[in-house]
């Protein structure tokens, strides 16, 4: 459902929803994902991986290995051109801080983590190349270890690397703390404990490579950035445009699939082989080897009037990157920023720190940081709200930023907070409240909103571009290299092209995600690419039908601002009409180009001293409340969600299928966080390394999620939209763990919320 949003223009595609360009391929099982690829000659490839979470190398021979039938050769660290890979923001020309970190392509005398890769072995076999494997002879010897945030930063702690296990740390201090706590009527504290994720997408990383005639390395394979053509070039010493990246269709990302995953190993192979290599991550080795979401303890003192205004806060933030940085500290930044949530906080303190431990690494994953707050600051609310005996919904419509508040760090909302209305709708989407059972089965309801940004921190320069062309006759081809992760991100761009121009979409090619023939436009990531490419084919659309428009009205003898493109055809105020392909014809003669490069810049900003409070840190925000109805079995501590419904402001939806879906799933992946998903860790070692350990929701485990689409028309992608890729995996823990507290009076403070856990709190389980 959605609300309908003012606009001095009629829109005739934009909004509508329309169905994706790629469903029928996917429905039919005919879409071809990167493990379907091969070629003619092709080895595959396996990783050795380390077996130990710390230890040095004492011997690494493979010798036998390479002997071996099959095998076409067996690469260690010293076999790489440059074995340094940098983590760096993809593609930015600006580096703050710690935002920069470094990991080794292959390990060189040591490992730091379990799953670490040691070697490389490509064979013309799968089996060969796993047996060739077992066949190198290493020799270890383990190192002391730190397993937790807290041991790793105790003085004396074992070193992970020699700068110490302090990664990064952010701060934000605003107003008077100390005074804020003496106003309150009353304080809240509490703790709270987020675990170790798995992006657990159905489809493994995978990938093939080849060397063109032309001696460029092509890789074709999953991938959120095609960008990484430059991390790959960067390691084989070679120039950036001998290396091309082809993305495919996503079986999922959420995030797993933005570093660098199998493109430097195949582009590695490739090189020192000469012939086509493929790889295809098992289950168990996805499971093992990706980073994982950050775990965090999160502690939290609030203070609040008897009205229930928030007035202090001090929060602190610890979070575990495990072996390596990949984007930890651009992930605590989000943390930092998003840590007292989308409420007003005049007397702040925001402490956040990130440590090295000898755990899986933990990078990217939706929502990035700024949903692990989420279950700390929307606990805290209920807290509060049931301290002072008000209502959840009244509670949080009190302390809601408004348009010309500002976030702790400084940044000025410019934007309209539509929570106080999504919080009424989802928390009445649930309806009359379901019956108990049996008389030990409680029914509660909770109730948790969030902000999201969307599009990169201001101070990255961020920037898209995107190619629209005309055929001769009449159809339109847009090329743009935005990766297309299974949220609709090609589809939305041909409804923006289509709307401009008046093609109709079955008369609209878009080719996405290759680095040399489609224009670069950075990472599926940070729910930005609606926002940049969407903005930037809006862009190019509207330069060409400038363009187009000249020529129409010199034919037509009327003025360009009074033709409209509709159908296929330049409509005058009269009722006569020019179709494209004439138009198109006398384009050509005329020299009028029939195609347009557009690039879009997002505003831009200078870094910003989070602790000064100094100001803009991304360019917008999405706002969302969800809304739970569960019932807990006092007995047994099993928790049942019954009924849910999110509610989310989307600016404008550009396709509303593919917006509910986002937040449909979205939903889901959250409730599989809150509930059940848990990378087991025991000393380093990971012990949920198939999904019959690691579980995430099924069909039977959560009811339909209702979507409720909201239109405020004020976001600032194309059409006014917001990114919403992100936003709705944030509420969900809090809004059920808020929901067990209305329904038995526990509170849980750690996930995933399993009957356990459940059954600790009621008292039902002693240690």
């Amino acid at each position: 459902m959605a609300d309908a949003v003012a606009t001095t223009q009629e829109l005739r595609i934009v909004g509508q929803p329309i169905q994706r360009h790629d469903a029928r391929d996917k429905v039919a099982a005919a879409m071809a994902y990167a493990g379907d690829f091969a070629l003619p000659g092709m080895l595959h490839a396996f990783v050795l991986r380390s077996p130990y979470p710390s230890a040095r190398i004492v011997k690494l021979d493979t010798q036998r290995a390479a002997a071996m039938p099959g095998v076409a050769v067996v690469l260690t660290a010293r076999d790489v051109p440059k074995n340094t890979l940098s983590t760096d923001v993809p593609g930015q020309t600006t580096t703050v801080g710690p935002l920069r970190a470094t990991l080794h392509v292959l390990a060189e005398d040591r490992v730091r983590h379990q799953g670490e890769p040691v070697a490389l072995i490509a064979a013309e076999t799968l089996e060969q190349a796993r047996a060739a494997t077992e066949a190198v002879d290493v020799e270890y010897a383990p190192l002391p270890s730190v397993f937790t945030t807290a041991d790793a930063l105790a003085p004396g702690a074992p070193a992970v690397h020699e700068s110490g296990n302090l990664l990064a740390q952010w701060r934000i201090a605003r107003g008077d703390v100390a005074a804020g706590f003496a106003r309150a009527a009353v304080v809240v504290e509490g703790e709270y404990v987020t675990q170790f994720v798995d992006a657990a997408y159905l489809e493994p990383e995978s990938g093939v490579a080849w060397i063109d005639s032309d001696g460029v390395i092509t890789i074709r394979l999953s991938t959120q950035v095609i960008e990484h053509f430059r991390d790959v070039a960067e390691v084989l010493n070679v120039p950036q445009n001998r290396v091309r990246v082809i993305g495919t269709y996503l079986g999922g990302g959420f995030g797993g699939k933005e570093d660098v995953t199998v493109e430097v190993y195949l582009g590695l192979l490739a090189l020192k082989t000469g012939r086509p290599v493929k790889m295809v991550w098992t289950r168990q080795e996805s499971l093992l080897a990706r980073a994982k979401r950050h775990p965090y303890r999160l502690k939290y003192r609030t203070g609040a009037l008897a009205t229930g205004e928030i007035v202090a806060q001090e929060i602190d933030l610890l979070a575990d990157s495990g072996a390596y940085a990949y984007l930890s500290a651009l992930v605590l930044l989000y943390s930092t920023v998003t840590a007292a949530g989308p409420y007003r906080a005049p007397n702040v303190s925001v402490v956040a720190r990130v440590a090295y431990t000898n755990n899986p690494p933990t990078s990217a994953m939706r929502g990035f940081g700024a949903m692990q707050t989420v279950f700390g600051y929307e606990s805290q609310m209920d807290r509060v709200a049931r301290a002072l005996g008000i209502d959840p919904v009244r509670v949080r419509a009190v302390n809601t930023l408004r348009r010309g508040d500002s976030l702790p760090v400084g940044q000025v909302m410019e934007t309209h907070v539509a929570i106080p209305e999504l919080a009424r709708r989802a928390w009445a989407a649930l309806g009359t409240p379901a019956a108990p059972r049996a008389p030990h089965v409680k029914v509660g309801r909770g109730l948790a909103c969030n902000l999201q940004p969307y599009g990169r921190i201001v101070w990255l320069h961020d920037w898209s571009s995107a190619w629209i062309g005309f055929e001769m006759d009449g159809s339109l081809v847009v090329r743009c290299g935005a990766p297309d992760v299974g949220g609709g991100q090609a589809s939305s761009l041909c409804q923006i092209a289509s709307e401009v121009l008046g093609v109709p979409l079955d008369r609209i090619v878009v080719h996405v995600s290759d680095s040399a023939l489609t224009p670069l436009s950075g990472t599926t990531t940070a729910s930005r690419q609606l926002y940049m490419s969407g903005n930037a084919v809006l862009k190019a659309a509207r330069e060409l039908r400038a363009q187009l428009l000249t020529v129409a009205a010199r034919l037509l003898d009327t003025d360009a601002e009074k033709l409209e493109m509709i159908d296929g055809a330049v409509h005058a105020p009269d009722a006569r009409t020019l179709s494209l392909r004439s138009l198109l014809v006398e384009c050509a003669r005329a020299s009028v180009p029939r195609s347009h490069l557009g690039v879009y810049h997002a505003p831009a900003g200078e870094p910003v001293d989070l602790n000064a409070g100094a100001g803009k840190v991304f360019p917008d925000y999405t706002f969302g409340a969800h809304a739970a109805e569960v019932e807990v079995d006092t007995e047994t501590g099993e928790v049942r969600v019954l009924k849910y419904a999110a509610a989310h402001d989307v600016g404008r939806a550009i396709n509303p299928q593919s917006v509910e879906g986002q937040i449909q799933g979205g939903a889901v992946q959250g409730l599989g966080y809150g509930l059940m998903e848990d990378v087991v860790v025991e000393d380093g070692i990971n012990l949920t390394t198939s999904f019959a350990t690691y579980l995430i929701p099924t069909a039977a485990d959560v009811p339909d999620v209702e979507a409720i689409v909201v239109e405020s028309g004020e976001g600032l992608g194309p059409f006014n939209a917001r990114g919403i890729g992100e936003p709705p995996i944030g509420p969900p823990a809090a809004a059920v763990a808020n929901a067990i507290e209305d329904a038995t009076g526990a509170r849980m403070t750690r996930l995933p919320i399993t009957a356990e856990r459940v059954a600790r709190a009621l008292g039902l389980v002693t240690e």
